[in-house]
């Protein structure tokens, strides 16, 4: 036996016993993710390469018929601390980071008793599922941060030049296809490209366990309030779009690790053409609009245009709410985002697909069999219609609490704030005027508060029977919105209230609003110029209250 120089207890691997197989490439394989990780294997395995794992993926090897050398054979030490220290030793690392073009390190291993490994197959352990679990705990968390396999894919990665390092399953039959038409090797341009890919999962890796662990080790009442220093992102590429916000433009959807909240990064189409960029930003818009009432009794439904919500309603049915919500504004509803807070049934289905409609995608928490056999076979837009299916809504402020922050890009930087969740109640509401609001106004006044923090400043909606009935969005001066409103709401005017995401700078706005017979107002106070606003709406008998939130929506 040979043994190795200057190493305490270590022994040069079994194949290096029989001399017919010293000279065999090494491919170190580890994986978490088993997906291909046999018929990849069996690949190598003919190209001449002797195989070494670990634990599970060794068994995984074994059970398929297939020579496998355990690292500790590789390396002369057992596996200790329950598995945590495997591979973090010179034998591996030496045989992955000796520089292929250095005689004197190619010298150096040789004289060690090291072989070389120049294929490096490892996905990590799975940090981001286990975090994802509702009942995760901070020590299931913490066992499930991998050490050595970020270790071992940072020295193949550095040391492309001569070692082919795949992280991604996908890549296993690309890999083995250039190999075998190669000698077993790989071009540098693939080596590049997946040493790329495998900085960039160990980055997102590290990224995801420091985001993870700073929401659940250091967010406590006195930190919470708190930005971090830096800002590290991760995200995964779910799929590329046909163009961007332009056919001009490129665009991609990606996703974030780790979130159980409801949203469109969770949900799952079940028909339709691939989304494009402007229908994935609408339907985000639909979806975090009709959250806002899915603890209500009655159902909810919101149409989206252009990221501002042109119809909201609630109803004792699915259909009842859908119906009043396009009735809102059925010009502007056409050709919108449909979002839903409870499954969607056939009798909803027939008013979606009523005469004058077409949307562009649906987002529900689930679809009735009949009522998806109806939405996807109707003849005249079938095809083009989009169905996402995104799970419960209820609860979803609970899960919301772990999604990070609310981010803006500018050009050279990135804006962060905390999400914009709060939720304002009855008791939260201060009347400023002579008259109270009746308990139906009250009512009304808190459905449209929640309406308006979704519509794009400067936001004025006007509301009546659990009714959006008109929407003034997007405005550079706050009187402009509430005249859009006005003139959207018709004589549905008379009788509604009216939400303002902001503070009235002047009293004119209520005033165009009194004359076209708006009963109620809530807005968050604070202008120099409110008593000016508080005697206008007591000339006309207005009941004004104040919430002392800005819902700001840029």
């Amino acid at each position: 036996m040979v043994r190795a120089q200057n190493v305490p207890h270590a022994i040069v691997p079994g194949f290096l016993k029989e001399k017919e197989m010293a000279n065999k490439p090494l491919a170190l394989l580890s994986v978490s993710n088993k997906q291909g990780l046999v018929p990849f294997a069996q690949g190598l395995h003919e190209l001449g390469y002797q195989l070494v794992s670990t634990g599970g993926t060794a068994s995984s090897l074994q059970a398929a018929g297939l020579p496998v050398t355990q690292v500790s054979e590789l390396t002369g030490f057992p596996e200790m601390l329950e598995g945590r220290v495997k591979t973090l030793h010179p034998v591996v690392h030496g045989g992955i980071l000796a520089d292929r073009s250095k005689p004197e390190h190619m010298a150096a291993i040789k004289e060690k008793g090291i072989g070389r490994i120049d294929v490096v197959c490892i996905n990590l352990y799975p940090f981001a599922a286990t975090v994802s679990k509702p009942d995760v705990t901070l020590a299931d968390a913490i066992e499930n941060i991998d050490i050595g396999g970020p270790a071992m894919l940072r020295s193949a990665a550095k040391n492309h030049g001569g070692v082919t390092v795949v992280v991604n399953p996908e890549d296993y039959e690309s890999v083995l296809q250039e190999m075998r038409i190669n000698n077993g090797a790989t071009t540098l341009a693939t080596r590049q490209r997946l040493a790329v890919a495998a900085f960039s999962h160990t980055a997102q890796y590290d990224t995801l366990i420091s985001s993870w662990l700073g929401a659940n080790m250091l967010q406590t009442p006195q930190t919470a309030a708190e930005l971090p220093p830096a800002l590290s992102l991760s995200y995964n590429r779910a799929f590329t779009c046909r163009y961007g916000e332009n056919p001009h433009q490129k665009a991609a959807f990606y996703t974030a690790p780790g979130v159980t909240e409801p949203c469109v990064g969770t949900a799952n189409q079940v028909h339709g053409r691939e989304l494009s960029f402007n229908n994935i930003y609408d339907l985000n818009a639909a979806l975090e609009t009709v959250k806002e009432y899915s603890e209500e009794q009655q159902a909810a439904a919101v149409i989206i245009k252009h990221a501002n919500p042109c119809g909201t309603a609630l109803g004792a049915s699915l259909a009842e709410a859908f119906s009043k919500a396009r009735a809102g504004d059925p010009i502007s509803a056409f050709g919108g985002i449909l979002a839903v807070s409870r499954n969607v049934d056939l009798a909803a289905a027939k008013e979606i697909t009523g005469k004058n409609t077409f949307f562009e995608a649906i987002i529900a928490p689930g679809y009735d069999p009949d009522a998806l056999e109806l939405l996807t076979s109707k003849k005249s837009w079938s095809a083009d219609l989009r169905l996402l299916v995104v799970g419960d809504l209820k609860g979803w402020r609970t899960k919301a609490a772990a999604t990070g922050l609310d981010l803006k890009r500018v050009t050279g930087g990135l804006l962060a704030q905390t999400p914009d969740h709060i939720v304002v109640t009855a008791e939260d509401l201060k009347t400023v005027t002579n008259r109270e609001p009746t308990q139906d106004e009250l009512d009304e006044l808190l459905f449209a508060w929640r309406a308006v923090r979704h519509v794009r400043s400067n936001a004025i909606v006007f509301s009546k029977g659990r009714q959006l009935v008109g929407v003034g969005a997007g405005q550079m001066n706050r009187v402009q919105s509430v005249r859009l409103a006005v003139n959207q709401a018709g004589d549905l005017a008379k009788g509604a209230v009216l939400a303002s995401d902001a503070f009235f700078p002047f009293p004119d706005g209520p005033e165009a609003a009194a004359q076209a017979g708006i009963t109620a107002i809530i807005q968050p106070g604070g202008s120099k110029k409110d008593q000016e606003t508080i005697d206008v709406c007591n000339q006309y008998n207005i009941a004004m209250v104040y919430t002392g939130v800005r819902h700001f929506l840029h």
